[in-house]
């Protein structure tokens, strides 16, 4: 083989990296400055991105230049801009740039955090980052951490914990089936994400296996109904076995009474794990470290830095107070994975589904580093007094009515005109949100409280300003009135 046939069989060259990479890097700047510039839905219809893109693969190599061309032509058109300052649906997040620097640092790399020997730093720089987390919400030091993607990944793993120390099972080697427990009860509040209910399915609990706790006029889990339920499914021959608790629900953003679940929790016997996928960051702040009060009694803990800490999706950050236990229902080491390691030496892959993994660690340690501690309190403060501005001005307008309490920065309201039932006002609502978000400036999301259709507005976005709040009024009056007309 000549030198150049074995040039053709290698990389990009340096050279061309350098020139492409310098036009990625002048694209992100400029995206990162003015993303406004883009309606924050995508507009594309069904099949409409796919229609451009040729069906077969290409036999020969295309250029960088055309490929990043096309980028901009085909697929931007189709990109809903959740990194718009007016993208206030679900949980607002952040692609900050000292996060986006990390994801591209990540993918040069290109290591598997698997075993410890297979990347020393990328291991302990884990294990660093997410104490760094875990003293930045003033959890207790019993607490050890690893990184899955996302809190559903992490939900999964707590309900496989949780059903690893249920006293008669060995799940791990003989599945539920064979068995002589009864069957597994696990709790969670109506409000408790739908990952839960998944997860139930994926470690075999089943959906009848999941028990939806009613919740009192705030959206928070009933205590009393908890314990009722728990002691009603023990005589009835059911095995109660985990709580989740919920602090941040996603329809909400209420937090669950974790300290006084924990106390059921305990006399009961039962693991609890809890969501604060969402509101966990809020315990960056002094004056809100009660959102995870009663956390420290829990068994585990998931906080996602990629919902409200300007990190890039994905990253979730687990904490267990019993990790032995969860390396219990996933270590398993084939001959060609075992190494000598040496004492001190952890193997993240003994404690999860995933074998792979990516350097998600090295992100999440540049932001924190980036922003400070400080810096992220005052972006999140600040999310929060914006949200609080924006509930009284709905509870100020008589076109509209608060559905819920604003406890973090996501406001739950409706419009109300006058003289309409509630079944008309939930169409009125409906056609509202779809006239909003049409317009490109804002994109808003809904939920059902009390069966009742609800608008959601969550700020969260590290570029999101007073004014993009003000427009989102002006359109929400506006297409009242065009409506009512």
């Amino acid at each position: 083989m000549t030198n150049e046939e074995e040039c053709e069989l290698g990389d990009m060259t340096p050279e061309e990296f350098r020139e492409f990479g310098y036009r990625a890097i002048d694209w992100v700047a400029d995206y990162l400055k003015d993303t406004e510039r883009w309606p924050v839905l995508a507009r594309t219809g069904p099949g409409e991105t796919k229609s451009q893109i040729p069906s077969v693969p290409p036999l020969e190599s295309e250029s960088m230049g055309d490929i990043l061309d096309d980028f901009e032509r085909i697929i931007l058109p189709g990109i809903t801009h959740w990194n718009h300052p007016a993208f206030f649906a679900y949980f607002s997040i952040t692609g900050s740039a000292p996060g986006i620097l990390g994801e591209l640092l990540c993918s040069a790399l290109n290591v598997n955090s698997m075993l410890w020997k297979t990347s020393p730093a990328a291991t302990e720089l884990e294990e660093v980052s997410l104490d760094w987390l875990r003293q930045m919400l003033g959890l207790s030091e019993e607490f050890w951490g690893i990184i899955y993607d996302t809190a559903s990944t992490s939900t999964l793993h707590a309900l496989a914990a949780a059903r690893e120390v249920v006293p008669g099972l060995n799940a791990r080697e003989d599945g539920l089936c064979g068995s002589n427990v009864p069957r597994l009860r696990l709790y969670a509040s109506e409000e408790a994400h739908s990952s839960v209910e998944k997860a139930a399915i994926a470690v075999g609990i089943g959906r009848r296996g999941v028990k939806r706790i009613s919740v009192d006029e705030q959206f928070r889990m009933n205590v009393e109904a908890l314990e009722s339920a728990v002691e009603k499914d023990q005589r009835k021959g059911w095995h109660p076995f985990c709580v989740v608790a919920t602090v941040g629900t996603t329809s909400t953003t209420s937090v669950d009474p974790v300290k006084e679940i924990a106390k059921i929790c305990s006399k009961h016997g039962l693991w609890l794990h809890v969501d604060a996928a969402y509101a966990g960051a809020a315990a960056l702040l002094p004056e809100k470290k009660w959102v995870l009060e009663g956390c420290d009694l829990a068994d585990s803990v998931v906080t996602n830095p990629h919902k409200w800490l300007f990190t890039p999706i994905d990253l979730s950050a687990f904490y267990c107070r019993r990790p032995d236990v969860l390396r219990k229902a996933f270590s398993l080491t084939p001959e060609y994975l075992k190494t000598e390691s040496g004492d001190g030496a952890t193997n993240y892959m003994d404690y999860g589904v995933a074998l792979g993994r990516r350097f998600r660690a090295l992100k999440l340690w540049m932001v924190i580093r980036f922003f400070g501690q400080r810096g992220l309190q005052k972006r999140v403060r600040q999310h929060m007094s914006w949200a609080k501005e924006f509930a009284a001005w709905i509870d100020d307008s008589p076109r509209f009515e608060r559905m819920a309490p604003t406890p973090f920065s996501t406001i739950c309201f409706r419009a109300v005109p006058p003289d309409m039932d509630d079944e008309h006002l939930d169409r009125f609502n409906e056609k509202l949100l779809q006239a909003v978000n049409e317009t490109g400036e804002v994109f808003l999301s809904h939920t059902r409280l009390h069966e009742r259709f609800t608008l959601r507005l969550a700020i969260g976005n590290l570029k999101t300003r007073r004014d993009h709040l003000e427009r989102a009024k002006e359109l929400l009056v506006k297409e009242i009135e065009e409506l009512s007309g």
